[in-house]
């Protein structure tokens, strides 16, 4: 009954509205508004400060340099394995596996579907089909910048409006096509071993979503954008491990790779915890 409620809210509440409203809050300076908010989160969430580049949490400017900050250079090293897909973010596994039939596994019962994800685009959604996704949730609490898990050249990035629910557990079951529907941030880069995507999904009060080589990215249009597309004159590469987004306020990275271009730990499955930089699985070749 509890859970019901939470998600009917949701489907009441100007989810656009009071997710702008938190942004500009987010971005707030006035040291007496913004020190009690980044301290009582903090305290709420349990966030460990102690691997923070800057550990005092008064000396960001606001909360969303607070709840982006950097950590320190040694905090997460790097999986060196050749071939290791590392984990893009820290959090936890929401789901992993094959994509079947173009459908995303999301919770018991529900599934989502692989072209709607990436923006309704047929073509884009091809080489992927039949592929391995990962769905990495970020908590509150969690290092909230996005990290390569190979080295990409990027080919393409597609803003795609949608609505803004949570995307934590209760939401993901029971809300259809939850990260299909959400607002979301799609890069698609040529590896190795292939094509990749990292979708960034929004969420209920999610501020903003950034990528290193555009800012923030919030577009007013109600179809999705194509940003960029085939840096031909001035490519943009990005290394294994190297910072390539962010979210202001957490929400949801869905990794995705085409068929037969990574196997998945075995010990990983929904609810696993997952540190930036470890191995999610392995490449089985370059392509």
């Amino acid at each position: 009954m509890k859970d019901t409620l939470f998600i009917l809210l949701q489907h009441l509440l100007p989810q656009h509205l009071l997710s702008r409203l938190a942004g500009h809050l987010a971005e707030c300076r006035t040291p007496w508004i913004k020190n009690p908010f980044i301290n009582w989160f903090r305290k709420r969430y349990n966030v460990d400060m102690s691997q923070a580049l800057e550990p005092n949490p008064e000396a960001y400017e606001h909360f969303n340099a607070f709840f982006t900050r950097a950590l320190k250079p040694d905090a997460r090293p790097l999986d060196t394995k050749p071939g290791a897909i590392l984990s893009p973010a820290d959090g936890a596994i929401s789901q992993l596996g094959p994509i079947e039939h173009g459908r995303i596994f999301q919770a018991k019962g529900r599934s989502y579907g692989l072209t709607t994800l990436l923006g309704g685009n047929p073509e884009r959604a091809e080489p992927f089909i039949n592929g391995q996704f990962a769905t990495v949730y970020l908590s509150p609490r969690d290092y909230h910048r996005v990290h390569m898990p190979v080295r990409g050249t990027l080919r393409e990035t597609i803003h795609v409006p949608g609505d803004l629910y949570s995307v934590n557990q209760v939401t993901a079951a029971g809300v259809d096509n939850l990260f299909a529907r959400n607002e979301r941030l799609v890069a698609i880069f040529d590896t190795e071993y292939g094509p990749m995507a990292m979708v960034l999904v929004g969420a209920m009060i999610v501020a903003g979503i950034e990528t290193v080589w555009n800012g923030q990215v919030a577009p007013t249009a109600k179809r999705p954008v194509i940003l960029d597309r085939n840096y031909e004159q001035a490519p943009i590469t990005l290394e294994q491990g190297e910072e390539m987004g962010r979210f202001k306020l957490g929400s949801t990275v869905v990794l995705l790779f085409g068929p037969d271009a990574v196997n998945w730990q075995d010990t990983l499955g929904a609810g696993s915890a997952v540190v930036m930089g470890r191995s999610l699985g392995q490449a089985t070749q370059a392509q």
